[in-house]
Order: C-alpha cells, then structure tokens, then sequence
C-alpha cells in the first residue's frame, strides 16, 4: 500500500495499521517537546547574555573593579617612585591617590610602604618649594621627645637613606636638628649644637664600626672633638659619654640601599633569580633575570637594568610543573581553561618599543627541582583572581554549550 504525506509534511491517518498509527502520534508528540526545549533553551540563552551584560553595571562590581584598578595604580606608583621620586609624586596626584599638599606627602612618605629608602631621601633633600614644605612635614611626623640624641638619630635614620649631595644633607640635618630641640628645649643652647653634635655622632658610627678604618677614637678623644659646640661652652661629659657608649655598643641601622641595583626599582620581591624562558613567537630558550613582587614576574636581560624586558601579571593564571624534552625542570603559567587565549602581558622589544605579548603560555625552565618546587609555590601564593572574570567565563562556557546543541 503507498502512503502519500500531505503538503504540511503530516502523513495521514488513513490507510494506516493502529500500530503505525500509534508510532505517528508518538513522533508527533516527541517532536513537539523538542519544539518547545528549543524555545526554552532560546530563553535561557537571553536571560544568561543579559544576566552577563548586566553584570559588570553592578553596584559590587564597580566598586570591586575600583579597587582593583587602584591597587594596580598605587603599585605603579610606587614603582614609579623608586625610578624617579618627582615623576612617582605626581602620577599619584594625578591618580587621585595623594592630596598636593605637603602634608599628605609627607605622611605618604613616612609610611613609607613599598618605597625605595634611598628614593625617599632624594626627594626630601631637594630645595624646591614643596619639597622643602614635605620635608618639614616629613620632620615633624617624627616623636623625639624624652629622647637622647642618638636615640632620636635612630629613628630618623631608618626612615630614608641619606642622599650623597652635601648641600641635600645640610638641609636634612637641620631640619632634624630643629626638631629635636623643639621636642627637647633645654639640652641644648642653640639647634646648631644639635646640627654640629649630630654629624659627630654619625662621623663617630663610621670611625668605630667601618673596618678600613684602624685608629678608632676613644670616649675622651670624642669629648674632647666636641668641646665648646653648645655656644661657646662645652656639654656635659656624661651626655656625651652616654652617647659614645650608644653607638660603641650599637651602629646606626641604616638602609643598605645605593640606589644602583633593582631594590631602587623592585623593593622586596617575593622570589628572585636567573631562570630560563622560552620565547612566545620564536621558540628559543633565553636566560632571564626573573623578580616576583606585587602579584606580578618581571623578567629582565641582567640584573643591573632598571627597566624589566617583560611584565606577565598573574591574574587569573594557574601553574603547574610540566615535562620538556628540551629542558629540566620546567613549569609553565597559562589560562585555565582557555589554552589558545593570549595572556595579557607586555614586553620591551630591543628598539624600546613596548607591545603586547603574544604567549598563551609561558614555559619556564629552572637551575634545579627545589628551585622549580619554591617559584611553583612562590607563585602561586602570588597568583590573584577575579570572581567576575571566573563568573563571566562560566557563563559565557555555558551558553557556548547551549547554544551548540
């Protein structure tokens, strides 16, 4: 018997066994919850593309993201400092994250938190207006009261480098010794006392503690150096007694930074060393330099540069130690879950052009398997995520697999 189907494409129920037509109606019925998963799956797929738009207007994400914009910005910033103190004090400013005023630099300054020592000092020994404004500022954040004069010297000490121009330290040591008296009247006659005595106690921390030099002053050679400073009298010999002994038992803590290796740019990196990385476009192995510090790996060519070769930030990256047949000991930072995404990172190309990178992975190679082991651990402690980068890709996997069926 032929069976005709009709224009609509329904086949008709005449001329059909009762099992044929049950089977019909089967499929009819099946063909219709397929319609209407389709139109259901439509839906979702809306709401989740609006859900995912919508989603970056929220109030927690701004403000999320605002946060997450100004750590990057401060940690500039500070970088920025470390390289040239007057340049790093205007990019905040102009970031909105420090006030113009001398006071709110000075307070910056004092905290000092992630800046360069040597740094700090150059910027408070300069004669310009402000600058002079920040370092009476800077001065007075300082508490010497009931202190001896070496005591106060240590505190002020520890809080910057002394810069190597004369006339810089003239202007700091004065501002110092200003200080002091105003916290101390009446142990000195004059702040110029204060000035004269302070740089013969820091002449007297080189003479006793610097090995090169032999002939070491004893406590009535030191009293003896000092006699009539205070106005024309001389101090009491217990005083300065006292402060020989301070310094003879205990030198000056002073940062030990000259401003000439990476702590002038790098202050306190997590993890540093030489490693071997293998290039993005080009795949030759070049040994590197490597600094871990503010959630970020700098790479350089020696370690005497200043500026990094590349910048890979660790955001939302994952590691892990990998086998190559070329090399021991290797790790390598990628995207999860997106293996042919390119990491957003830059490097320094060799005219001084900066531009992006073009790794979807980066593959390490280390001295050794502990090495290996403490980056692996170090890095990941580093590593930082966004929760509405890992919502955004969830989502957007989802309505690719939807959207696939």
């Amino acid at each position: 018997m032929m069976v005709l189907k009709s224009e609509d494409g329904v086949v008709p129920m005449v001329d059909l066994r009762p099992e044929e037509k049950q089977e019909l109606e089967s499929i009819r019925c099946r063909k219709q919850e397929l319609l209407q998963d389709i139109q259901r799956l439509k839906d979702e797929i809306a709401e989740v593309t609006t859900e995912i738009d919508n989603l970056g207007h929220t109030k927690e994400s701004c403000v999320f993201r605002k946060s997450m914009q100004r750590n990057k910005q401060v940690s500039m910033g500070r970088k920025k400092f470390n390289m040239d103190p007057k340049k790093g004090i205007n990019f905040f400013i102009d970031c909105g994250l420090l006030k113009n005023t001398s006071d709110d630099i000075a307070q910056f300054l004092y905290k000092g938190e992630g800046l360069n020592k040597t740094a700090i000092g150059d910027y408070l020994g300069e004669r310009e207006t402000l600058n002079l404004e920040v370092l009476q500022a800077f001065v007075e954040l300082h508490e010497f009261t009931d202190l001896n004069l070496v005591q106060a010297l240590r505190q002020f000490l520890w809080s910057f480098r002394l810069p190597g121009e004369a006339q810089k330290i003239d202007r700091m040591m004065e501002a110092f010794a200003q200080r002091y008296c105003h916290c101390n009247p009446g142990v000195f006659q004059h702040s110029d006392t204060c000035y004269v005595l302070s740089f013969a106690v820091i002449m007297l921390n080189t003479s006793l503690h610097n090995p090169n030099v032999k002939d070491k002053p004893s406590h009535q050679r030191f009293i003896a150096m000092n006699k009539g400073i205070n106005d024309g009298g001389d101090l009491p010999e217990d005083l300065l007694r006292n402060l020989y002994e301070s310094i003879k038992n205990e030198p000056f803590k002073i940062p030990e930074d000259d401003g000439n290796d990476l702590t002038h740019t790098f202050f306190n990196p997590d993890r540093e060393g030489w490693l071997l990385k293998l290039g993005g476009r080009v795949k030759t192995w070049k040994r590197r330099w490597f600094i871990l510090t503010d959630n970020c790996l700098y790479y350089f060519e020696y370690t005497t540069d200043k500026e990094p070769r590349g910048i890979i930030p660790l955001e939302n990256l994952s590691i892990r130690g990998v086998i190559d047949s070329k090399k021991p000991n290797c790790f390598e930072l990628y995207i999860p879950d997106h293996r042919d995404q390119v990491i957003k990172a830059c490097k320094t190309e060799a005219d001084g052009r900066v531009v992006e990178g073009n790794h979807t992975f980066y593959r390490i190679s280390a001295p050794t398997a502990e090495e290996k082991d403490e980056w692996i651990i170090h890095i990941k402690k580093a590593i930082s995520r966004d929760p509405f980068y890992e919502m955004l890709a969830a989502r957007k996997k989802k309505v690719s697999a939807l959207t696939s069926l």
